[in-house]
């Protein structure tokens, strides 16, 4: 069974930079998509990065994404990590890690995520 526990959440201020980190155990694949999606207040939870866990191809859904939101893994550590630039009130919100095999990604789209961590929050401030 896998499990994911994320950390590095808090309150930081517009403009500054903060690195979540997911720490994945239990994959027994390689054929493994590690993924964050967000939950802002008021909003439907979204997709933000995901990596794919042996080649490291990296999909973003929104170029908007792309020039603020990095995505790394370390395989060595399990771990996942978003860095997070330039951060903006709007991007206040609880971030989840997740997971799911290449191939249930695949046919499902973001449903075939199938294991998710409990979340850590990130305030940013003006």
């Amino acid at each position: 069974q896998v499990q994911l526990a994320e950390s590095g959440g808090g309150a930081v201020q517009t403009g500054d930079s903060l690195k979540l980190s997911c720490a994945v155990s239990g994959v027994t694949q390689s054929r493994y998509v590690v993924g964050w999606f967000r939950q802002r207040p008021g909003k439907e939870r979204e997709f933000v990065v995901s990596i794919y866990w042996s080649g490291g191809d990296i999909f973003y859904e929104q170029d908007s994404m792309k020039a603020r939101f990095t995505i790394s893994r370390d395989i060595a550590e399990n771990t996942v990590a978003l860095q997070m630039n330039s951060v903006k009130p709007e991007d206040t919100g609880i971030y989840y890690c997740a997971s799911g095999s290449l191939q249930d990604i695949a046919s499902k789209g973001f449903q075939g995520f199938d294991s998710w961590g409990q979340g850590t929050q990130v305030i940013v401030s003006s």
